[in-house]
């Protein structure tokens, strides 16, 4: 199944007054969005490492909503489901009471990645209120921020994708 998105009126409008304050990027993804391509079209004409977290920011943010999805028999578009899709960038359920093992996970593996990928040098704020974080909301309302350092950096764009779904297993 292919997820479908097209442009909504705020989506529309963004592309004649240019008031949204998206990035380049998240203006071109909007731009490549028309209601007929699926996300895998999408990721074969744009070459771009977090398709589908831009895509998931232009959906929160109301520039673009599910359109339909493909069928796996031939490839039909469908109308979309009567229940919400989850969104690309949402966060698992957590335990009721949170387990302090994955939260103590997630915190390793955004300071591991930063140090790997960005360095401490420019990310040592972050860093240091990673380290400090008390809770899961804590670590996922640093989650852009993290996912940011490591898409300006060379090698972590390679990587965004993956580690970006590494880490919503445990945040």
């Amino acid at each position: 199944m292919g997820v479908i998105f097209a442009k909504t009126a705020k989506g529309q409008e963004e592309l004649t007054t240019k008031t949204g304050g998206l990035t380049p990027r998240q203006r071109r993804v909007l731009i490549f969005v028309d209601g007929k391509r699926s996300v895998e079209d999408l990721r074969g004409m744009l070459q771009s490492d977090d398709l589908q977290h831009t895509l998931g920011l232009l959906e929160e943010d109301g520039f673009i909503e599910l359109a339909g999805v493909t069928t796996a028999t031939g490839g039909k578009v469908a109308p979309p489901p009567a229940e919400p899709l989850p969104s690309v960038t949402a966060f698992r359920e957590l335990q009721d009471p949170p387990d302090p093992i994955s939260l103590q996970q997630a915190r390793n593996f955004m300071i591991n990645t930063l140090n790997a990928f960005v360095g401490a040098l420019g990310t040592s704020s972050l860093l240091d209120r990673i380290e400090l974080a008390k809770t899961h909301a804590d670590l996922r309302g640093m989650f852009d921020e993290w996912y940011h350092a490591l898409v300006m950096s060379r090698e972590g764009k390679r990587e965004a994708e993956g580690l970006r779904e590494k880490l919503l297993q445990v945040i």
